[in-house]
């Protein structure tokens, strides 16, 4: 169920408004296409609705922040929070050169200067022929 980023993907950044059901009352939430994958993925693990989390998201929120704001933080801080050492180290974290190499860039970050030779792609048996990101 958990979608790798795909770099040989165009990537949407269309925000896709959706009504959602906040404490019995509708309204409208726009986000990411890939926020709003997210947001099922954690209803389906939490066997709850995307309605419910909402309304729950809803009720902790700052008071002074936005629903989508404090939808897309909950996300990152749900992740966050179930992130592991060993489940870092399996994705080939911990390095930002690797990082780099499975992004693919091909520019100098400090100096927005194009490198002599483009990065090298990295897979290994259980990521086929994806070149992931993160």
């Amino acid at each position: 169920m958990s979608q790798n980023f795909d770099l040989d993907k165009e990537y949407k950044s269309t925000l896709v408004g959706k009504n959602i059901t906040i404490l019995g009352r509708r309204t409208s939430v726009r986000l990411e296409p890939e926020m709003w994958d997210i947001l099922n993925e954690v209803a389906e693990r939490e066997q709850t609705s995307i309605h419910e989390l909402c309304s729950l998201i809803a009720l902790r929120k700052k008071a002074n922040a936005s629903l989508t704001s404090s939808i897309r933080v909950f996300l990152l801080l749900y992740f966050r929070a179930s992130s592991t050492n060993e489940g870092h180290t399996r994705a080939r974290h911990g390095s930002f050169e690797n990082m780099l190499t499975r992004a693919r860039v091909d520019v100098d970050l400090k100096t927005g200067n194009k490198l002599p030779h483009a990065a090298k792609s990295e897979t290994s048996s259980d990521e086929g022929n994806l070149r992931k990101f993160g």
